[in-house]
């Protein structure tokens, strides 16, 4: 019974988050994903939304921190965050800067995961292989990083 009602309250939590458009601070989001063993990485060493040059997660979506504290705990992999919603990714309603989109560096252990545990759905635009998870969550193997977009909650 108590499963139940944790199961319950964590599908009402994960949709009011959606709904309102729960989004953390950065301080916020990097205490979130220290607190399961998830690193962050920047070119500048630098935490700007409003610096290319940095990695912000000013700003990222509830959902999206969530369902990268669930990667790295289904996983069990190493997870270095290298892009968040920092100025100079490509835009769109689900984009790095709206904070649905995370950047992780690539290693064995997660590059097996994501392309063993997710449906292989063919190429984008600019040839980045893509796989989807049943949830719909999609991942993107990008020259040096996997592109995640949350749209789905986990």
């Amino acid at each position: 019974m108590n499963g139940i009602w944790i199961l319950s309250v964590a599908l009402i939590v994960a949709f009011f988050d959606a709904a309102i458009g729960c989004t953390h601070t950065h301080a916020a989001a990097l205490t979130q994903i220290k607190s399961v063993g998830i690193g962050i990485s920047s070119s500048g060493g630098c935490s700007n939304r409003a610096n290319p040059k940095c990695t912000s997660l000013d700003k990222v979506r509830c959902n999206a921190i969530r369902c990268l504290k669930t990667l790295k705990t289904s996983s069990g992999c190493a997870l270095t965050v290298t892009g968040g919603t920092e100025t100079g990714h490509a835009g769109g309603t689900y984009s790095h800067g709206n904070g649905y989109k995370i950047d992780i560096s690539l290693n064995a252990c997660i590059n097996s995961y994501i392309t063993k545990s997710f449906a292989y759905i063919g190429k984008r635009g600019d040839g980045a292989a893509q796989y989807k998870a049943s949830s719909g969550n999609l991942y993107a193997k990008e020259g040096n990083h996997w592109d995640i977009t949350f749209t789905a909650t986990c």
